[in-house]
């Protein structure tokens, strides 16, 4: 086939090729990864609201703010990379490529960068800047999840790996922007009925 419409062309189609065959050689291994790719974000929403119990157990104000911020980041990434994945208008490996194997519903948007390892990526840098140890976990979540879209056909290894760095570097700098007024929120929040969002015990210490 013509490339041209994928990044990378004739590369990427044979690292896509190379996952693809293996997808086709581990039928066992379908289920599990179609779950996996298709409903995985729903773990990644119990890890943000884990990162954030934790975080107002310890009552450290730094890692509750950027746990409450978590979300909001991933969906900031999200959003910043329709613009990208119009701008680059990557054709899915199973439009440029009709003879892949493909577990998933097929969409009819572009692939480049995926919208789940952005998700992925972004979500991992909330978990750690909210609790370290549960940011390994999440990562290698991650990381797990950017490789079962590849083999579940959705994309090609180029999507996701950029999709990683897209969220990881989206949610690094909006957290960053946004931490001056999120800090002086969180500290309004400890004088309002709602102060338990900030902490477990209101009238414990406060690490700052």
């Amino acid at each position: 086939m013509a490339s041209g419409t994928v990044v990378w062309g004739q590369t990427q189609e044979g690292w896509f090729s190379a996952v693809n065959d293996f997808a086709r050689s581990t039928p066992w291994l379908h289920t599990p990864a179609r779950m996996y790719a298709e409903y995985g974000v729903v773990l990644f929403a119990g890890l943000l609201l884990f990162s954030w119990l934790l975080a107002r157990r310890d009552g450290d104000l730094r890692r509750v703010t950027a746990a409450l911020w978590a979300p909001a980041g991933a969906l900031i990434a999200i959003g910043v990379n329709q613009f990208l994945v119009a701008a680059v208008a990557e054709e899915r490996p199973y439009t440029a490529m009709p003879q892949a194997l493909v577990l998933v519903s097929r969409s009819t948007d572009y692939s480049f960068p995926s919208d789940h390892a952005v998700m992925a990526g972004a979500v991992v840098v909330g978990v750690v800047l909210a609790t370290r140890r549960l940011g390994r976990v999440t990562a290698a979540l991650a990381v797990v999840m950017a490789l079962t879209r590849v083999y579940v056909g959705a994309h090609f290894p180029l999507d996701v790996a950029a999709g990683l760095a897209v969220g990881a570097i989206v949610a690094v700098v909006s957290y960053l922007a946004a931490r001056p007024a999120l800090s002086w929120l969180i500290l309004l929040l400890l004088r309002t009925p709602v102060r338990l969002l900030v902490r477990a015990h209101p009238e414990g210490m406060v690490r700052q």
